[in-house]
C-alpha cells in the first residue's frame, strides 16, 4: 500500500498496534516488554510493529543489543489533518443546521403569537 494515509489508517484499525502505541506513549518500550505486555510471541510483536514503522507511527533505533520502540507522533500528522478537515466540515454544516433551527423555533413562536 503506498498511500501514506491508508497505512496510517491500517495500522490503527487493529487493537494490539493500538495498544502498543498506548503502551509507548510515555516512553520507549523494548520489544521484551511489549512482547510480555501483549502476551504475543516475539515474530507477532515484530509484524505489528514492522506495520506501525511502516505507517510512521513508530521508530526504533539500536542502543547496545537492544531496540527501543519510540513514539513517532509526526506519523499522526497526516491522519490528523485529513481528519481535522472533515470535522470542520460537519461543525459548519451542524452550525447551520442550528441556525436555521433557531430561525423556524423564532418565525414559529411568532405564527403561534398572531
Amino acid at each position: 500500500m503506498s498511500d501514506p494515509l491508508s497505512r496510517t489508517f491500517l495500522a490503527l484499525a487493529d487493537p494490539t498496534r493500538r495498544a502498543i502505541l498506548a503502551q509507548i506513549a510515555d516512553g520507549a518500550q523494548s520489544v521484551t516488554a511489549l512482547v510480555a505486555a501483549n502476551r504475543l510471541s516475539q515474530p507477532g510483536i515484530s509484524k505489528h510493529l514492522k506495520v506501525l514503522e511502516e505507517a510512521g507511527l513508530i521508530r526504533r533505533e539500536r542502543v547496545s543489543r537492544t531496540r527501543p520502540v519510540h513514539l513517532d507522533p509526526r506519523g499522526l500528522q497526516l491522519a490528523g489533518a485529513w481528519i481535522d478537515h472533515y470535522r470542520k466540515y460537519w461543525e459548519g454544516a451542524f452550525d447551520r443546521m442550528d441556525a436555521l433551527i433557531a430561525r423556524l423555533n423564532e418565525e414559529a413562536a411568532k405564527n403561534g403569537r398572531q
